[in-house]
């Protein structure tokens, strides 16, 4: 049985090497991500707090999806890029066809993702054998930013930006029900020009000096959800699928703004929401796109006769 199973762990490791060498061309295809996220990133990016020890635990394999540091040995399915992993991967891989008992991996949770400390081989060849959960020693860390398990790096940018934005402002604990989520990068970095523009016009209004935390206290309740509200009363956010209401704040802020200089002052939000969604949805510039490409290919059709009678005026 040892030879039978040598063999077979040879033969497996090959098959899931090719199967990453697969999944890396599809990725650089389709665009799709197919690396695993480094934790250090993670915990830069985030700015995560204290950790707090889980126990053994029974975790679902997909939700790991990243690893403290053999984030390059291996894909985002966890199937070995490396040839260099080979006699570890089989190791493990033998212990799996003898029943061999091992020990459970270790983790770092954050939000419903996680990440190896260590067994990066037993979670590969877990996932390779069809697994769809491990036993795991889990280790919590905070973070004030929602994290979900199918997070990559793109996102990682963004909810990095969020980080920080909550870092400056407080605005979680000013405001705990808030949940600002852009789909864009910078979009964190604009909300603070904004409250720092409404702070401004604070002090100016009421004579005084506005303290920052009030500032953006009043600018959440008095113009983010207002028409936060009036985004979610006109159903707007249907019209742009895959986008948020953060997203959505600020393309009708700027359309407003744009309103404003073409009629004046008095454009109001409510307008402007409304504006912005009859001209600039989804579903119009989808529209648009048909009407465009059947006007080109009108054209190419027009094009083609007076060639096609001028060479038949050459010939006669």
């Amino acid at each position: 049985m040892p030879e039978i199973s040598d063999l077979e762990s040879a033969l497996d490791f090959q098959e899931a090497r090719f199967r990453a060498f697969l999944r890396e061309v599809w990725s650089a295809l389709s665009g799709q991500p197919n690396r695993l996220l480094s934790w250090q990133e993670v915990r830069e990016h985030l700015h995560l707090g204290g950790q707090v020890y889980r126990g053994i635990q029974t975790v679902p394999l997909e939700k790991i999806v990243g690893s403290v540091d053999r984030y390059r040995d291996f894909d985002r399915a966890f199937l070995p890029t490396q040839s260099h992993t080979a006699h570890r991967w089989r190791s493990i891989s033998r212990a799996f066809y003898n029943d061999v008992s091992l020990p459970p991996v270790k983790l770092y949770k954050v939000g419903d993702a996680y990440f190896v400390l260590d067994g990066n081989h037993r979670v590969s060849v877990a996932r390779d054998r069809g697994q769809e959960f491990i036993e795991a020693e889990v280790i919590e860390a905070r973070t004030r930013v929602p994290v979900e398990a199918n997070i990559d790096a793109d996102d990682l940018e963004i909810l990095g930006e969020y980080a920080d934005f909550l870092e400056r402002t407080h605005l979680d604990e000013l405001r705990p029900d808030q949940n600002i989520r852009f789909t864009i990068g910078g979009g964190y970095q604009r909300l603070l020009e904004h409250i720092a523009v409404h702070r401004y016009f604070m002090g100016l209004e009421q004579g005084r000096f506005i303290p920052e935390e009030e500032a953006i206290a009043d600018w959440y309740d008095n113009v983010y959800m207002p028409l936060v509200r009036i985004i979610r009363e006109q159903d707007i956010l249907k019209h742009f699928p895959g986008r948020t209401e953060a997203d959505l704040y600020l393309w009708i802020m700027d359309h407003q703004h744009f309103l404003r200089e073409q009629f004046g002052p008095q454009v109001q939000p409510e307008e402007a929401a409304r504006h912005f969604a009859d001209h600039y949805s989804a579903r119009l510039l989808h529209r648009l796109a048909h009407f465009v490409r059947d006007l080109i290919r009108r054209r190419d059709l027009l094009g083609t006769k007076p060639t096609a009678k001028k060479a038949e005026d050459t010939r006669t």
